[in-house]
């Protein structure tokens, strides 16, 4: 009996103690991270999770749009530690992102980002850091042909290499994937390597497969509990670790070409972004305050691979899947190619103007992709106030750009692929209510590049090839949540045209 006694009372105290803790730790959250006074509404939340449970992450950007509707224009939401808000409609984003720039220009820095780039590079640094690598980067790709003839041409170059490469598909079904991601890279390549790697060349293959992977899994339920948990995530197996592994084999694959470019390093002969990049190094040594280093150098070098190869493959993946399955858009395309260029000249920036429908095209095909949905998080520099609602420092910034490109107040078929929303009277017509690359001082600085890499790239793609779906098969346009919503693997046919 005694002994009896005895084990039910270590079972009920082992039960009574770990439910004082758990009620514990809730209160204590619940004092802790009480929601700051006067802030936009948003959804309950959980202790400890917070709103983590009420999105669904394998197509957020459209879950969250039911909050929108329920609670306003502004509203805010929690990820474990993460107060975020989402700010819906072009006045508030503009007043946001350029009126008041200042207090919405830094990053967020979230526990995966502290680990794989320490506030470094270009993409996800902040304050003194930024600013000095977001202007020797604009400077030093104008030098090396940005906006210039010179790197239009070797686009021109690529679109070519890449049209023959498809050809030997003798149009038989074929996943377009890694052939435009290769195209599209070798471009940023060429700038920051001084080198473009054959289609054919299976290490470089390998790494832009790495490449996608580390997107697809930035977003996943593992490595998003890592945010919130870091320190017990770093004891589990799980997607995150493959995440981190990923990174580090794409920063050791930089920190070789530069230790390369060091062995026949000429600070008066400047090859590529990596050679001025070292004589900044150079330039700096002695300035303790400089973020110029060669740390900074491998985590700004991996930025521009990855922006640089990314975003413009995975929309031109999304073209050609469009064009397929909108055949009759096609045939116009093919009509104003026809008509202004023909089947021998190649495709050029100044031959745009005379193409307002593929140049429509290719706009309508950034606002049905929406690549970036909620676009890059900004977080806030210090206290401020938005549309009379408390935003403290440090919270995370989302804009709805999703529901900026399919409002149906703006769009007349917000979701369907429409030319016709760039069109008027025939010519093209710009929206201030399209901001695929964002707006504001931390608007994308390859803005520029991607336009012409997607002009150039299209044109000389439908130029050569009539695209349909195989045979049996069907395409659709289910995507993949990532990093950036691409299009799920689909093959294609490439039909060349005579």
């Amino acid at each position: 009996m005694v002994s009896l006694v005895t084990a039910l009372w270590t079972v009920l105290h082992a039960r009574t103690l770990l439910l004082g803790a758990v009620a514990f730790l809730f209160f204590a959250y619940f004092f802790r991270k009480r929601r700051p006074q006067n802030c936009p509404p948003g959804p309950p939340r959980w202790p400890i999770l917070g709103n983590f449970f009420q999105v669904d992450f394998a197509q957020s950007h459209l879950h969250i749009q039911q909050f929108v509707k329920k609670y306003g224009n502004v509203i805010s939401m929690e990820f474990g530690d993460m107060y975020s808000v989402l700010i819906t409609g072009l006045p508030l984003i503009k007043e946001a992102l350029v009126e008041h720039d200042q207090h919405f220009r830094n990053r967020p820095v979230t526990p995966i980002r502290e680990r794989v780039f320490k506030e470094n590079g270009l993409i996800m640094s902040n304050g003194q850091t930024w600013k000095e690598q977001r202007r020797f980067t604009l400077t030093t790709l104008r030098n090396f042909g940005l906006g210039k003839k010179s790197l239009e041409e070797r686009i021109q170059e690529e679109a070519y290499y890449l049209v023959e490469f498809i050809k030997e598909e003798n149009g038989q079904p074929f996943d377009p994937q890694f052939k435009i991601n290769n195209a599209v890279s070798n471009i940023i390549c060429s700038v920051t390597f001084g080198e473009r790697f054959e289609y054919q060349d299976e290490k470089f293959q390998g790494l832009l497969r790495m490449l996608d992977e580390v997107i697809c899994l930035e977003t996943s339920i593992w490595c998003q509990l890592y945010n919130i948990f870091p320190r017990i995530m770093n004891l589990l197996p799980g997607s995150h670790q493959t995440l981190f592994n990923n990174w580090e084999n794409l920063k050791l694959f930089v920190a070789e070409i530069i230790e390369n470019h060091k062995k026949d390093w000429n600070p008066d002969e400047t090859r590529d972004f990596i050679d001025a990049y070292l004589k900044e190094v150079e330039k700096h040594k002695n300035d303790t305050s400089s973020s110029f280093d060669e740390e900074n150098l491998i985590y700004t070098t991996l930025d521009l691979f990855f922006a640089g190869t990314e975003t413009t493959s995975t929309t031109l993946r999304w073209a050609l899947l469009y064009m397929a399955l909108y055949p009759d858009i096609q045939e116009k395309v093919h009509a104003e190619i026809d008509r202004v260029i023909g089947q021998m000249q190649q495709p050029s920036m100044a031959l745009r103007e005379s193409m307002p429908y593929t140049h429509a095209v290719v706009h309508e095909v950034q606002r049905m992709g929406n690549i970036i949905p909620l676009n890059v998080p900004r977080a806030v520099a210090a206290d401020t106030t938005l549309a009379g609602y408390h935003m403290p420092k440090g919270t995370l910034v989302l804009t709805n750009l999703t529901a900026l490109h399919k409002d149906p107040a703006e769009w007349a078929t917000p979701d369907t692929f429409n030319p016709e929303h760039f069109l008027e009277n025939g010519q093209f017509k710009k929206r201030e209510d399209f901001l695929p690359f964002s707006i504001g001082k931390r608007a994308c600085l390859g803005e520029q590049l991607a336009r012409t890499e997607l002009f150039v790239f299209f044109t000389s793609l439908m130029q050569k090839f009539t695209f349909r779906a195989p045979d049996s098969e069907q395409l659709s346009q289910k995507f993949r949540m990532g990093i950036t919503i691409a299009p799920v693997k689909y093959r294609i046919c490439a039909l060349p045209r005579a």
